[in-house]
């Protein structure tokens, strides 16, 4: 590919191509097709460290109003005002009023979790830390231990979202109602009162709380939230064919066409990683198997249980910087 063009592909990175649907008239006029219904992505967290996406039934829509909620809030750690820190914000759902001892300790196990992984580890000070203690009326969530156990909790999480067993949902309107509460709420984690393994990724994100393999689901989705940075597992998809995508640490371009061009991560190439291994172009990642690349073979935006590479790592760091700089 000429320069020129290659730098005006990658300029044009994210933008999305219009597609045109052709209607063939039809001689009989074909039945009414109900629509589609709706739906959410989710990431899924496996017991192996396997990262993956389930598409899931969107929550339904309703005009009715939620009813005010109130409830203490606890800070975990307040390292300045909200407007130049990043706010962690943890909900509880299935803790009684008389486990909220047992929640907290699974909040700061979350959070000591967290801290052990680079950056948060050297950029602890960038972070306030809440935890809303949501009363539920009964202890647990549903679908726990086994599918058609219910419980009346404050926030409606469940096992067995989407038909996956270790797939963890929340009412994510409720959720947020509650974290509202607190300063500010960059991210909101919802922690369950159980401990078989689950969770999930998105707008919020859950976690056993009395699971141990839960706890990078945090880490891997700070990584969204604060670098932007994109998944960099390879299913369920076969071959890209789009344009250069958007994100820092996923190209269409192998090593020596980066190199060539100085684009992405080209200064990077042959640099020892945090996470094993040397930077290069890895293929597969965003979805997709071929066509696009990593940096690294295998890092937290991967799979759970590893550091971020180094492209990743750098990114996250700077955006830290830019709104809770380490002083």
């Amino acid at each position: 590919m000429p320069k020129k063009s290659l730098l005006a592909a990658v300029a044009a990175a994210g933008v999305a191509a219009a597609v045109v649907a052709a209607v063939q008239p039809a001689a009989i006029a074909a039945p009414p097709v109900a629509p589609a219904a709706a739906s959410v992505v989710k990431e899924v967290f496996s017991p192996d460290g396997k990262i993956s996406r389930a598409r899931v039934p969107a929550p339904v829509a309703t005009a009715a109003p939620l009813a005010a909620v109130s409830a203490d809030v606890v800070t975990i750690q307040q390292a300045g005002p909200s407007s130049s820190k990043f706010d962690l914000v943890f909900v509880g759902d299935g803790y009684t009023s008389a486990q909220l001892t047992t929640y907290h300790q699974h909040v700061l196990n979350r959070w000591n979790e967290l801290t052990q992984v680079e950056p948060f580890k050297s950029m602890k000070s960038s972070f306030n830390v809440w935890q809303v203690n949501v009363v539920s009326a009964q202890s647990g969530v549903d679908n726990d231990p086994s599918k058609g156990v219910s419980r009346s909790t404050a926030l409606d999480m469940y096992f067995w979202c989407g038909d996956m067993e270790r797939l963890l949902c929340v009412n994510e309107t409720k959720a947020k109602q509650y974290a509202a509460l607190a300063p500010g709420a960059d991210q909101v984690l919802a922690v369950a009162n159980s401990t078989k393994y689950g969770g999930a990724g998105g707008g919020v994100a859950t976690s056993s709380g009395g699971n141990a393999q839960s706890g990078q689901i945090v880490a891997h989705e700070l990584g969204h939230s604060i670098g932007g940075l994109a998944d960099e597992y390879d299913y369920p998809n076969d071959l890209y064919t789009g344009s250069e995508p958007r994100e820092a640490n996923v190209s269409i371009y192998p090593s020596a066409t980066m190199t060539r061009y100085k684009v992405k991560w080209y200064s990077y190439i042959g640099k020892a990683s945090p996470d094993g291994g040397v930077i290069g172009t890895y293929q597969g990642g965003y979805y997709y198997k071929r066509g696009v690349y990593r940096p690294t073979d295998n890092s937290l935006m991967r799979s759970l249980g590893r550091q971020f590479n180094l492209i990743g790592l750098d990114i996250m760091k700077a955006a830290i910087a830019r709104k809770a700089p380490v002083r």
